[in-house]
């Protein structure tokens, strides 16, 4: 008796049924591309704009387009469900 309540314990343990296991949440690729995420909790980006036809961008645009950019409130929270496991 002893004998097989440890073996139905063990089964148990280490159960492979699909009712056991939630499926995984998918990030979403774009917002993984583009967005990482900081220890606070806000996601930082690069902005747009700053790779190329910088030769019509005045000094202080480029400087400006060369910053960060963090997410606020409503985009964070938006981020968080686009990318559940965070950003690499």
């Amino acid at each position: 008796m002893f004998f097989f309540n440890r073996v139905l314990a063990t089964t148990r343990l280490f159960s492979t049924s699909a009712s056991a296991q939630f499926p995984k949440l998918k990030s979403h690729s774009g917002a993984k591309k583009r967005w990482r995420s900081i220890a606070s909790g806000v996601f930082k980006r690069a902005k747009a704009g700053h790779k190329h036809l910088n030769v019509n961008k005045s000094p202080a645009r480029k400087n400006a387009l060369g910053q960060t950019a963090y997410s606020n409130a409503s985009q964070t929270s938006q981020l968080k469900k686009l990318l559940p496991y965070g950003s690499p």
